[in-house]
């Protein structure tokens, strides 16, 4: 069975009400998903890398210069791992419990980094991350756990207790901070301030934005909703204020709510845990999601099509369960990894490995598959085209030193602040940059690249360089063929016509007027939004950005109708 429409068809079951066609897709996707994976050009891949108990990093205690040396060179050993499987987000953990990898003028450094609370490990562990991961063309995103504080009595959770003594609230031998508190979303805002103040950072992701599941809600689930809904406003602001190119994020429960046909089994984020986290997406409150789906079979495939009808047009990329994969765990076959991956691309979905450790130890086979098999190639992460959709100009003038094998290319206009490049090569001119295969690096820093280590070749090689800016939007790429452009888009795609809109309607063509069903979709393919055609459609729901237009006919046939600008 070839699964590479099946999004398509989810979405088409839907529209025919026949919930036993969804069912049947479920399955057969599920089962069937042992084909070569499509490649993609455009894929969050993310991991998630642990400090707490250093059970991914550090592996050693910084105590002295030595040992701060092995520190750092143990995290770039993992990032170097990391990037050879093509993973192009790392969530480092940067607030852990009640305490911080950086010095910061609100909460102490982590006592996993050299043994005791508040004492510094002779460098700024954070700034050093962000450095390693942006020389390998990674992002780096600080991964801040909010409400839990840690073991009562600790060092760190004691100095907060100090702080907020009636913020913190004490169940079994853990603190929390009360999500109730309206100094608790002050609070934490303060510290995502400070980082996006201090650091090149390029996401804030939110871990444990939720009531914990061992907090008796007393009030009504929709004031619960309210609060953390409030948490996540109020840290937003203070983001998005200071750097709007700055990703927000969180990971919610991988279940968002019970579903028509599958239950969540009393564990979702809406109902159970207050976390309202696909109406973050749908009001503009989050740029990316990252649900912890760590579960299989019907516990993941039906939840997997709740959030790809979902995103509104953002970023959601399924959490994936690798530690399950671990004999002491639950020992799960490496194919229920590989069947679940295939279909959340199939989706149009990310992926996150939790936890690191887990990834690069090979758990199973599930690096070597992911490296040779999954993600042989590097992918850009999604642009965030509804906060910023202008690409960037393109740079010019490629050369090939034949003698140090260094490709060079002139900047972009100086108007541009801050611009990264993508590289790409093949062996035909000029070079198709919309073929995943040709990329191979990625936000590159500077005007000039050695190509030693990307291409045994590189004299017998056409190139192409684009220039991509802080939201992710990419370039028209200078060839290395003199005057010769192609588009970051695919060809069909760039060619269509654009539609035209009256204030928040949408002017369908008259030529497209017998067609059933309108869909819009992203420019990757997924489906973000259908509706009954008409002469006119009210897009004032969609966020705003660039997106292909479709008409679905009551036989599933589909026709493109252009481009929409909103």
């Amino acid at each position: 069975m070839c699964i590479e429409n099946c999004a398509f068809f989810y979405t088409f079951a839907r529209i025919m009400r026949k919930k036993i066609v969804i069912f049947v897709l479920t399955y057969l996707v599920a089962m069937t998903a042992t084909a070569q994976p499509a490649l993609v050009k455009t894929e969050m891949r993310a991991v998630w890398l642990t400090v707490i108990g250093g059970i991914d990093w550090p592996r050693t205690q910084a105590t002295d210069q030595a040992s701060m040396r092995r520190q750092q060179q143990d995290l770039c050993n993992i990032l170097d791992e990391l990037k050879a499987s093509n993973v192009n987000c790392v969530l480092m953990h940067t607030r852990v419990r009640a305490s911080v990898i950086y010095p910061s003028n609100i909460e102490p450094y982590c006592e996993y980094l050299t043994g005791k609370t508040g004492k510094s490990p002779g460098y700024d562990p954070l700034q050093f991350c962000i450095d390693e991961c942006h020389k390998r063309g990674m992002q780096c995103h600080a991964w801040v756990v909010t409400l839990p504080v840690g073991k009562w009595n600790s060092a760190a959770t004691k100095q907060l207790r100090q702080k907020m003594p009636n913020t913190i609230r004490k169940i079994g031998d853990e603190g929390f901070m009360n999500p109730e508190r309206p100094e608790t979303a002050e609070y934490l805002a303060r510290i995502c301030a400070e980082i996006t103040d201090k650091y090149d950072i390029d996401g804030i992701h939110l871990d444990y934005i939720r009531y914990p599941e061992t907090w008796k809600i007393t009030v009504p689930r929709e004031e619960g909703r309210r609060h953390i809904t409030h948490i996540v406003e109020t840290i937003r602001q203070a983001v998005k204020s200071r750097k709007p190119w700055v990703m927000y994020s969180c990971s919610p429960i991988g279940k968002f709510d019970d579903l028509t046909r599958y239950s969540s089994r009393g564990w979702n984020a809406y109902s159970k845990v207050c976390q309202d986290a696909q109406g973050w997406l749908r009001d503009g409150k989050m740029d990316a999601l990252f649900p912890m789906m760590y579960f299989k079979g019907d516990h993941f495939y039906p939840f997997a099509v709740d959030w790809q009808q979902h995103t509104y047009g953002r970023i959601v990329a399924g959490g994936l369960g690798t530690y399950m994969l671990d004999r002491r765990q639950q020992n799960w076959p490496l194919d229920v990894l590989k069947r679940e991956m295939y279909v959340l691309r199939d989706f149009g979905l990310g992926h996150a490995h939790f936890r690191s450790k887990f990834f690069t130890d090979n758990t199973k086979g599930v690096y070597d598959f992911c490296k040779d098999e999954f993600t042989p190639y590097p992918a850009l992460i999604p642009p965030m085209t509804w906060e910023h959709a202008e690409a960037p100009a393109a740079p010019a003038s490629i050369k090939l030193n034949p003698t140090t094998n260094t490709l060079t290319w002139s900047a972009v206009p100086a108007s541009e602040s801050y611009t990264l490049y993508n590289i790409y090569a093949s062996e035909a001119s000029p070079v198709d940059i919309s073929d995943p295969r040709n990329l191979i690096a990625t936000r590159v820093m500077g005007t000039s690249l050695n190509l030693r280590a990307l291409t045994s070749t590189p004299q017998s090689l056409h190139y192409a360089v684009t220039a991509i800016d802080r939201y992710g939007n990419e370039s028209l790429a200078c060839q290395d063929t003199p005057d010769t452009q192609i588009s970051n888009l695919q060809p069909q795609t760039f060619n269509l016509q654009t539609l035209k809109t009256e204030g928040s309607m949408l002017i369908v063509p008259e030529e497209f007027s017998q067609s059933e069903y309108i869909i819009v979709e992203t420019l990757q393919g997924t489906i973000i939004k259908t509706y009954t055609n008409s002469a006119k459609i009210d897009i004032s729901q969609l966020p705003k950005g660039i997106y292909l237009v479709k008409t679905l006919s009551q036989q599933g046939l589909t026709r493109r109708v252009g481009t929409l600008v909103k």
